[in-house]
């Protein structure tokens, strides 16, 4: 009896899957295409980085296959903000931390269903000590932000959040 009512309960939601994803079932194939870099600042292959952390994610989450050209879903973008910005001041008028702040802007494409297309901007920061500098900091707050920032762009447009 549970057992049927198991299968029941999934049968029901033929779009969900243990990854999370609510992707249509005629969704097959995905291209990334390489972000391009629009500020100043911030590593040279910071856009390289975030294409191919987005390449891996949709590899290992979904069943999607990654194509270079025409896949059911497109997405694009480039790397709008690498910000460092002073936060939390004190009382003699010195930051108490200083935040790292990676924004990027997403052109995404959906070809199966145009109402889920959108072009987004995404932002996620980091804070670290006022008596450290950026390059002190640089080599962990970037991974970081740029996991939060795929977890983002993914929940967008596999999980529908």
């Amino acid at each position: 009896m549970i057992l049927v009512v198991c299968s029941l309960l999934f049968e029901s939601c033929g779009v969900y899957s243990f990854s999370g994803t609510t992707l249509s079932p005629d969704i097959k194939t995905v291209t990334i295409n390489n972000f391009t870099l629009q500020t100043a600042g911030g590593p040279a292959n910071l856009p390289l980085t975030l294409t191919e952390r987005l390449k891996e994610y949709y590899q290992r989450y979904t069943n999607l296959k990654v194509i270079p050209t025409g896949g059911d879903m497109a997405l694009e973008g480039t790397v709008t903000g690498y910000d460092l910005i002073a936060v939390a001041p004190t009382a003699n008028d010195q930051a108490g931390l200083n935040r790292l702040q990676i924004t990027i802007q997403v052109r995404f494409t959906n070809t199966k269903d145009d109402t889920k297309s959108f072009d987004q901007s995404f932002s996620f920061y980091k804070d670290f000590p006022q008596n450290q500098t950026l390059s002190q900091n640089e080599g962990q707050l970037v991974p970081a932000i740029l996991d939060q920032l795929v977890l983002d762009v993914f929940n967008k447009t596999a999980a529908d959040w």
